[in-house]
């Protein structure tokens, strides 16, 4: 299966998929998570500034992703076109066009799970914004995008709550589908 988790910045997305690398359910499991530290390194902006040429980097990774059988990662293609689409830097023809060429991947994912930031603060992992209005910004447009192309996703599943909690939906949702 092709797991991804999507959501705006310092919900919990990597720390979630890093904690299931470690049950024995997903032992089959290829493991992604960010990699915006050694982006930001190679001169790629991020957040408000994020450029054509950027996200088109993100794009990449997550498509790279869905080529790949049995993945669960802490991005989606939703993440990348809410960040598109937010972008101070792209033009509308711009995001119009590159938006549209990420939602026909969409249907390639098995589950999609939302990670609400609902009671999560904003962590400063020195990469990131923690510009609040930014972060609600970017669920915002997150929500928009899964309520707009919610045809195009098989399985659309929002968890809250604790690591714990969210552990737990997400083994329940997926049970019968382990292997």
């Amino acid at each position: 299966m092709k797991i991804g988790f999507c959501g705006t910045m310092s919900v919990g997305k990597t720390t979630l998929v890093k904690a299931l690398k470690d049950l024995p359910e997903f032992k089959d499991y290829t493991f992604r998570v960010e990699r915006s530290k050694h982006l930001m390194s190679m001169g790629i902006p991020l957040n408000t500034d994020s450029t054509l040429k950027g996200q088109t980097v993100f794009l990449s990774e997550r498509a790279a992703e869905l080529m790949q059988e049995n993945i669960i990662t802490d991005r989606t293609i939703i993440d990348v076109m809410a960040f598109a689409q937010c972008s101070n830097s792209m033009n509308y023809l711009e995001k119009d066009k590159f938006i549209h060429l990420a939602y026909c991947m969409l249907h390639e994912y098995d589950y999609i799970f939302y990670v609400s930031p609902e009671g999560v603060e904003i962590e400063d992992n020195g990469v990131r914004t923690t510009d609040a209005k930014y972060r609600t910004t970017i669920d915002e447009t997150i929500k928009y995008f899964t309520n707009k192309y919610g045809t195009r996703i098989k399985n659309l599943i929002e968890i809250k709550g604790t690591t714990e909690e969210r552990i737990k939906v997400i083994q329940e949702t997926l049970s019968p589908q382990y292997v």
